[in-house]
């Protein structure tokens, strides 16, 4: 196992509703935030046991929206341990200006859910010219930006790619790709296709390693054709706990398992340096 290992996608969810008021995207909580709250200290404790070295918390839109106060806290309070992703209205005329406000808080990527357990299909916004405003402040600014979306967002984000070409993508659980039909995974094509975009980075998490366990796919199958395409640089490992249920070191040796076919050098970038490369303030 890699040492020091990042975790990019794990949440937060104080039980102070009144410090941290609820205002979930869409109106509806996410069942697991109301299930399995995970506050800061206990993340830190689930980090210690599995032996995850540092996190860039993301943002848990489905429980408060874009109010990122308890991710700022928590990164005000633990900064050799953390930094924040945060999320903001990109159609808002101020979108610009709070994605600096977040950024002077000491926040260091901006994610945007286009799609998730709490939104019934693909959102329409995510290249909407009002946007563009937020998305040239991310440029300037120099922050990757994740984009929680699915397969029917492409053509969405084929406009960002050729508008915004030196912006870090990151696409959160590899587009949640169905790979139920098995090699050569041609239900895959949309997302090796990205492989040719320098700038977009692939988040490695459990919903992935599940897909690649139904049907006809396996890890072993599956995983080193992405290798082949992105290289490990392009991968950074998240775990989506508590989102995803077990606990954190489960869900770690469970993804490292599932990417046993890589070499020990890929393991290092998928499991450290890919997420240092990403959020410098981690190495």
């Amino acid at each position: 196992m890699t040492k020091n290992v990042i975790d990019i996608h794990p949440h937060i969810i104080s039980t102070d509703t009144k410090k941290y008021p609820r205002a979930p995207l869409g109106g509806k909580q996410s069942t697991w935030s109301e299930e399995r709250p995970t506050s800061t200290e206990q993340l830190l404790a689930a980090m210690d046991e599995a032996g995850v070295a540092k996190a860039a918390i993301v943002q848990s839109s489905t429980c408060y929206g874009f109010d990122n106060s308890y991710v700022a806290d928590a990164v005000a309070q633990y900064h050799d341990r953390f930094t924040g992703v945060f999320s903001v209205d990109m159609l808002a005329p101020n979108a610009a200006e709070r994605i600096r406000y977040w950024v002077g808080r000491k926040l260091t990527g901006l994610r945007l859910f286009t799609a998730g357990s709490t939104m019934e299909g693909q959102g329409d916004w995510l290249a909407d010219p009002r946007s563009f405003a937020g998305w040239d402040a991310a440029g300037e600014l120099g922050i990757p930006v994740c984009v929680q979306m699915r397969i029917a967002g492409m053509p969405q984000l084929q406009v960002l790619l050729d508008r915004y070409p030196h912006v870090k993508i990151i696409i959160d659980h590899f587009l949640a790709t169905p790979l139920d039909d098995g090699p050569p995974y041609k239900e895959a094509g949309t997302l090796l296709g990205l492989a040719k975009h320098p700038n977009i980075y692939l988040k490695y998490t459990p919903v992935i390693v599940k897909n690649a366990r139904k049907g006809k796919a396996t890890p072993e199958t599956f995983f080193p054709i992405v290798l082949k395409e992105f290289g490990a640089r392009r991968i950074a490992w998240g775990s989506n706990f508590p989102a995803t249920a077990g606990t954190l070191k489960e869900l770690l040796d469970d993804s490292s398992a599932a990417m046993a076919s890589a070499s020990a050098d890929n393991h290092e970038w998928i499991f450290r340096k890919t997420a240092e490369s990403l959020y410098p303030v981690l190495k």
